[in-house]
């Protein structure tokens, strides 16, 4: 299948849809707080990972997981915390010392809604909530165990935290496209490599099947950062909800930037054909995903 095809992302959307719908109910249940979390605080931490969203990060653990033998209630827990990392990325991704959003999914950032202070540690505390649910949801220890190892790779000092430092200290530095690729493969790539490894983990999957997934995460997220990339150039701020023409005021390593436009829109589908080719080993039972690629690298917001 074309991964530029449009013919059948209906079928994605419709399905990345009511698995969000469904998954929202799941998430809102994991992240409700006791009496002995600060009430501000709980509210700054729902505000910021129930503020919608498509859920493709949680969509991916699940089906990786259902590819991988396992199922989509064993999942869930690794699914809920991935989001919560995700969130917390996005809450200090938007703060005015990184990328001094103002709007996120077109409402206001959280540190616009609940003050920096509060915000910041609403961050913090999704980042620890995450690792609490999967010790605390996960029943047989060694898979705990590995899901724990994999999110905090994924999310740590070689994962997304190190991409989005080399991301922050590469402003203004002349372009270089061996930096920009290393920012999207690791603030970006490395999360979604991330999603695919934790549904195998989940799964107890094999080698082959683990490495499988891990691929597909990997080259679906450069995919879907080169994609962000360009839409920052030729994209609506009202159909996306946040500004754009950010990365260039900013002085942002963008592929864009590094190569032009159509160079971009290359290198996106090519990145996309490798997610699509890594998806070999699971057959027509991979095509949603096959689908999701497509949508990533032609989605408008």
């Amino acid at each position: 299948m074309s991964v530029t095809a449009k013919t059948r992302e209906p079928d994605i959307r419709r399905r990345l849809s009511g698995f969000a719908e469904r998954f929202e109910r799941v998430l809102a249940d994991m992240v409700t707080a006791g009496p002995e979390v600060p009430a501000e605080l709980a509210e700054a931490m729902r505000y910021a990972v129930l503020g919608g969203g498509k859920r493709v990060r949680a969509y991916i653990v699940t089906r990786a997981c259902e590819l991988c033998g396992g199922s989509a209630e064993a999942a869930t827990p690794a699914a809920v915390a991935l989001e919560c990392v995700h969130a917390f990325s996005l809450v200090h991704d938007d703060l005015p010392a990184m990328d001094n959003d103002d709007f996120r999914r077109g409402r206001p950032t959280c540190h616009k809604a609940f003050g920096e202070a509060v915000a910041i540690l609403a961050g913090d505390g999704l980042l620890a909530l995450a690792f609490d649910l999967l010790t605390s949801r996960i029943a047989k220890p060694e898979v705990a165990a590995a899901a724990v190892r994999e999110l905090a790779r994924g999310t740590g000092w070689a994962g997304m935290i190190g991409g989005q430092t080399t991301d922050i200290l590469s402003e203004r530095k002349p372009v270089n496209l061996e930096r920009v690729q290393r920012i999207h493969r690791y603030k970006t790539a490395r999360l979604v490599e991330t999603a695919g490894r934790l549904g195998a983990i989940c799964a107890e999957a094999d080698a082959e099947r683990t490495a499988a997934v891990a691929a597909f995460g990997d080259w679906l997220g450069r995919a879907f950062q080169i994609a962000d990339d360009l839409l920052d150039v030729t994209g609506d701020a009202t159909v996306l909800g946040k500004a754009v023409a950010k990365d260039a005021e900013a002085g942002k390593q963008t592929y864009p930037a590094a190569v032009g436009v159509e160079r971009s829109r290359e290198a996106a589908r090519d990145a996309a054909r490798k997610a699509v080719d890594a998806l070999a080993v699971f057959g027509p039972e991979a095509d949603d995903l096959r689908q999701l690629v497509a949508y990533v690298i032609e989605r408008e917001k």
